[in-house]
């Protein structure tokens, strides 16, 4: 059995992990706060120029944009992938990573369709163990930022994937996130980005349409919208991940908080139990001594 000392030193030292696992919660919990009001608040615009899109792809006939157009040769695809920079979140990131594993390297449909596939990440956890298997791009850090900064960082990135597609750089797009669906519930999320060949497909029209005139015309209203589409439907991704990234964390410290109060209490007893028995040996000793004399 550990000395008494050993025991009481062990119960410091869970006290004070206690105390900053208590400590990360309640930050967490004031960051989700502000991250799930910033998600939950941008769906009504997000879905509402979702169904806008719809509604025009569902009136046209031929839809000459290239985002819209699959290339005739599929050989080559990108999969953005979204995680935290920190850790201490639970399995935030650890769900989601498998996920694109499976994705990746379990899923012969891949190997079958594509010749290679380049992996763009954001957030550092993602970018260490990801760079151990498959050859990442490029790694972005997503610390310190604020939804306005996410607005600016989705805007570049929607930019710069659209200019490689319409290069053929890429054939197809898809992006991997946290899909915020409650405090207790974060689903990892693969959606394709390009082409987008289910707008059409995605809502079912009424059979008759009541069609529109469209100022100045319906290509142009899709060239100025799809653009606009694209940002916001990167930005309502990042909010999403990063309200599942503190609600995560904040559950992974709640829980960390409970089970340093159990082992304090275990350990507790066990310094109880220790001390008793080294009080009964010395009356044991005493008495002994004393019957000797």
């Amino acid at each position: 059995m550990p000395s008494l000392k050993a025991i009481k030193t062990r119960i410091a030292s869970v006290k004070n992990t206690q105390k900053i696992t208590r400590a990360m919660k309640l930050v967490a919990a004031s960051k989700m706060k502000r991250a799930v009001d910033a998600a939950v608040s941008s769906r009504p615009y997000s879905n509402e120029v979702t169904a806008v899109l719809h509604s025009l792809m569902a009136r046209l006939v031929d839809a000459e944009h290239p985002l819209l157009q699959p290339h005739a040769h599929v050989k080559k695809a990108a999969l953005v992938v979204l995680t935290s920079d920190r850790g201490l979140c639970g399995g935030f990131n650890s769900q989601l990573l498998r996920k694109v594993d499976g994705w990746l390297y379990d899923n012969q449909k891949i190997d079958e369709r594509y010749e290679s596939v380049e992996v763009i990440v954001y957030g550092k956890k993602g970018r260490d163990q990801l760079r151990r298997r498959t050859d990442v791009a490029y790694g972005r850090t997503t610390i310190g930022m604020e939804p306005k900064q996410f607005l600016d960082q989705s805007a570049k990135l929607i930019a710069e994937l659209t200019d490689r597609f319409i290069c053929e750089d890429f054939d197809e797009v898809f992006i991997a996130y946290n899909r915020f669906v409650s405090t207790l519930n974060q689903e990892p999320t693969i959606e394709q980005l390009f082409p987008l060949t289910s707008l059409g497909t995605d809502i079912a029209e009424p059979e008759h349409l009541v069609d529109f005139v469209y100022e100045p015309s319906q290509a142009a209203i899709l060239n100025d919208i799809l653009p606009l589409f694209l940002r916001t439907r990167i930005f309502q991704v990042l909010l999403e991940s990063e309200a599942g990234e503190h609600a995560a964390r904040m559950m992974a410290m709640d829980g960390a908080t409970t089970n340093a109060k159990k082992v304090i209490e275990d350990l507790t007893l066990v310094y109880n139990r220790a001390r008793q028995a080294a009080i009964t040996k010395e009356l044991i000793e005493i008495v002994s001594g004393a019957e000797a004399l």
